[in-house]
């Protein structure tokens, strides 16, 4: 039997009245995120340690593009091209009392990026390239006018330096905000690669979580070689519209990284941590420097 005035050992006031619980600490926000996966709770010091992916199941968490730009390029090489082409507002676009400038201005302040893609030269494992990176935390990685002119004239560029070109895509797919002018995108970045094929480039894109709409249906397919993330979503239409459409029931893991290389829709599954080396790989096996192409 205890003392009757022992102070019970996880009494915090001191005096031996206090309950006997120990004292609640405040947990920092975002010291701690939860996985949409597998539902783990994890350290996101340890998260982000791991190149953005759950130790406990293996889950990519996405990644804003600059951070991609930081886990691909060698550290100080990325050359960013072509960051002040911006948009104007074709249609007169209102969301509400928002006018489409606003709505740009909004991403712009939430995100620190300008436009939805981030293109430049950058090294990749001592191998130059022409690297486009898609940023999904901007307006979902839409393509408008402003994106489909950066991957353009960054293709254009690869073309006359000779030089593998890199595009990491993921979107929700076109912007509607500029109408047709958006759609016209696809068929000028299909052409430049047209061009760029016929000049013996090598092109590799990276799909990731998610990809789709016009994206999927012109440059992110076009590719000599299709990578994809382990999970990642890719598609045209989402699975609802499709499944509602058909009226039948999808098969299972429709659309993911999985399906689609098991059906022949991309060529490889490459994990984050393994991306770097497996595209400096790739060029290597693939790219002859000096002679201009594959």
């Amino acid at each position: 039997m205890a003392e009757p005035n022992a102070v019970h050992p996880y009494d915090t006031s001191g005096n031996g009245e206090g309950p006997a619980f120990r004292e609640k600490r405040d947990i920092p926000d975002g010291l701690w995120l939860r996985c949409g996966n597998c539902e783990e709770m994890l350290y996101r010091k340890s998260v982000a340690e791991n190149c953005e992916i759950c130790p406990e199941c293996g889950h990519h968490f996405r990644l804003s593009g600059r951070r991609r730009v930081d886990q691909l390029a060698d550290p100080d090489t990325f050359e960013e091209l072509f960051d002040r082409i911006v948009t104007n507002d074709p249609l007169n676009f209102t969301w509400g009392r928002q006018t489409y400038d606003q709505y740009i201005s909004e991403y712009q302040d939430r995100t620190g990026a300008r436009e939805g893609v981030l293109t430049g030269m950058a090294y990749i494992k001592g191998r130059r390239v022409a690297l486009a990176v898609m940023d999904g935390e901007f307006i979902m990685g839409s393509v408008g006018s402003v994106v489909g002119e950066k991957i353009t004239l960054l293709i254009e560029r690869a073309t006359e330096e000779r030089l593998p070109l890199v595009v990491v895509c993921t979107s929700g797919g076109m912007r509607m905000q500029e109408g047709a002018l958006s759609l016209m995108q696809m068929a000028k970045t299909s052409t430049a690669l047209a061009k760029f094929d016929d000049a013996g480039g090598l092109y590799i894109s990276v799909l990731i979580d998610p990809t789709y709409g016009g994206t999927t249906a012109s440059f992110a397919m076009l590719a000599d070689i299709v990578l994809a993330e382990p999970g990642a979503m890719i598609g045209f239409a989402g699975q609802r519209v499709i499944a509602n459409t058909i009226k039948a029931e999808l098969p299972e893991g429709f659309q993911r990284a999985e399906f689609l290389l098991e059906h022949g829709f991309i060529d490889r599954i490459v994990p984050r941590r393994e991306l770097r080396s497996e595209i400096a790989r790739l060029i290597d096996y693939f790219w002859r420097p000096g002679q201009g192409g594959p």
